[in-house]
């Protein structure tokens, strides 16, 4: 197929597209480079070193024979050449992974919260209008997160996108009804997803556009197969408290003997999956694509979960470090359960990859390998999720860990 990966250069999307490359696909990297820039903005980088975009998809070439394509456009804010753009490569099947992707970053100030609601709403939308008026049949396969349903206890596994209910109408009568399960979205960046979920129900409906939707949990994990494939096809991977994922981060913290840092009691339940299996999916997801006129299918793509404090004392084991309880940045509640059903990726031959002790220790290698691009200032989480919230939280976790214990 001739697939187009929107945001192809990020975390999930440059990994995702050298695998999908390596079966075969016509790949076509879109993006406007943002992650990048934010970067610079935020004055921190990649633990891993980065080549350009171009560079990467030269020594693709070189050690695959396969060619990538790079296409600089920003999908939020080029409509216009977006829709040519599509008109003109006609794509079998479009990877939706252009969004902004960090709950913190979302939550720093004002300007970020717009940023993220401008940039992640308008670019699914324009996506969707301009594949309704190129006339273009691709099947949409749209990355968004476990976040939409929330992190709340209510002792029932969370089904995948759908919900049966049971209503009573005016004649006393019971109906059984097929809806979207109800969101509650923690931070602005998944509320945008939150917002995507509708987009995808309208336009499924409305125009027959074939969306799958994946409900994916917290990413970890280093390399795949093809990235470990030459140095510089290595993957980015962030360490700093607005992208750093909590698995990574706490390996990171590992590796330079700074203190894991755990946020309020560390009763956070959340899923996981590993990158690898991540690009996987996406595979998967491409073969069993819907048909003009079905609902938008939903998947949830994780592995397994776990508590947040449980992960924090297996590294401090493994490790031989230090834990240290901070206050929580995020508004939410201290403890959470999580059952989650992921019987549409199993059925479809889905091998999960698990935690284990020798793909944790590769991820201190990369981080004991890099230990001198780490800025140390940058590891702790410290965007606020209120006002009140950001009096306390805690800058220098170094600092307040030494005079805990001394």
């Amino acid at each position: 197929m001739r697939i187009a990966v929107l945001g192809g250069d990020g975390f999930c999307g440059w990994p995702t597209s050298l695998h999908l490359s390596n079966l075969g696909h016509d790949v076509h990297i879109v993006d406007n480079l943002s992650r990048r820039w934010i970067d610079t903005e935020l004055g921190v980088q990649s633990l891993t070193p980065m080549d350009s975009i171009q560079e990467r998809c030269r020594i693709w070439r070189q050690v695959s024979g396969n060619e990538i394509e790079f296409h600089l456009l920003d999908l939020a804010k080029e409509y216009q050449r977006l829709k040519q753009w599509l008109a003109e490569m006609r794509p079998d099947a479009i990877i939706h992974f252009a969004e902004q992707r960090a709950a913190p970053y979302s939550m720093k100030s004002d300007r970020h919260k717009v940023y993220t609601v401008d940039n992640n709403v308008n670019a699914t939308h324009n996506l969707l209008t301009a594949l309704v008026e190129t006339e273009i049949d691709a099947h949409l396969v749209h990355l968004g997160t476990m976040g939409v349903y929330g992190y709340s206890s209510v002792g029932a596994a969370i089904p995948e996108g759908y919900l049966d209910v049971e209503i009573t109408n005016l004649e006393g009568e019971k109906k059984g009804l097929d809806i979207l399960y109800p969101t509650k979205p923690g931070s602005v960046y998944h509320m945008t997803k939150s917002l995507d979920q509708i987009l995808f129900q309208f336009y499924a409906q409305n125009d027959g556009l074939r969306v799958t939707d994946l409900h994916q949990g917290i990413v970890w994990g280093t390399n795949t197969d093809q990235t470990a494939r030459h140095e510089q096809l290595i993957n980015r991977f962030d360490y700093d408290g607005d992208y750093g994922t909590v698995l990574n981060r706490f390996l990171i913290q590992a590796a330079i003997k700074y203190p894991l840092t755990v946020h309020g009691t560390g009763g956070q339940t959340r899923a996981f999956i590993h990158i690898q299996d991540t690009v996987r999916c996406i595979e998967l997801a491409l073969g069993d694509a819907p048909e003009a006129g079905d609902r938008v299918k939903i998947f949830n793509q994780m592995t397994e979960t776990h508590r947040v404090r449980d992960l924090a004392e297996m590294i401090a084991r493994m490790a031989g470090c230090e834990i240290a309880f901070l206050p929580n940045p995020r508004k939410e509640a201290a403890e959470n359960e999580l059952i989650v059903k992921n019987d549409g990726f199993m059925a479809l031959g889905l091998d999960p990859i698990k935690l284990e002790t020798g793909l944790l220790d590769e991820i201190v290698h990369v981080a004991e390998k890099y230990a001198h691009r780490i800025d140390r200032k940058h590891v702790p989480c410290v965007s606020a999720w209120t006002k009140d919230i950001a009096k306390r939280v805690v800058h220098d976790p170094e600092a307040v860990h030494l005079k805990s214990v001394s």
